[in-house]
Formats: structure tokens, sequence, C-alpha cells
């Protein structure tokens, strides 16, 4: 387990430092990253209970299925 704690936290900081690099702030990229993940996370969950799907129960394959159908309707709408 600490390894792999050792190689995310090496990554983070690999992640940091490119951000820097291009001149973009990591932090707001971060909380960017966040707020669209939840937005979708909350569509999903959304699409889900009106199709009558449990999203406890559902697959990895519906939940994907789900997932690309919200990022579709957002890649249309932006």
């Amino acid at each position: 387990m600490a390894n792999e704690e050792e190689q995310v936290r090496e990554l983070a900081k690999a992640i940091v430092n490119l951000a820097r690099k291009l001149e973009v702030d990591p932090r707001a990229a971060l909380e960017g990253a966040n707020q669209r993940f939840a937005r979708r996370f909350r569509g999903v969950e959304r699409l889900a209970r009106e199709r009558g799907v449990d999203v406890h129960t559902a697959g990895l394959e519906e939940l994907d299925r789900l997932w690309n159908e919200i990022k579709r309707r957002e890649d249309v709408s932006t």
C-alpha cells in the first residue's frame, strides 16, 4: 500500500510541475476537474433514476454508458 501511495504522490508532483511549466494554476485546474466530475456524476445519477437503474447495483458497462451519454450531452451543449 505504501508503495502505491508513494507512486500517486510522485505522479501528483509531476502533474503540478507540468502545470507550472505550462503556466496553468494547478489548484484551479484541479478544482475545475473536480467540479466537472461532480456535475457529470450528478448527471449519471439523474439519468439512472429516470431509467430505473440502481447505480449501486449497475454494472460497470451500464455506468460507462450513462457516463458517456452525459459527457456527450455536455460536449454538444458547449
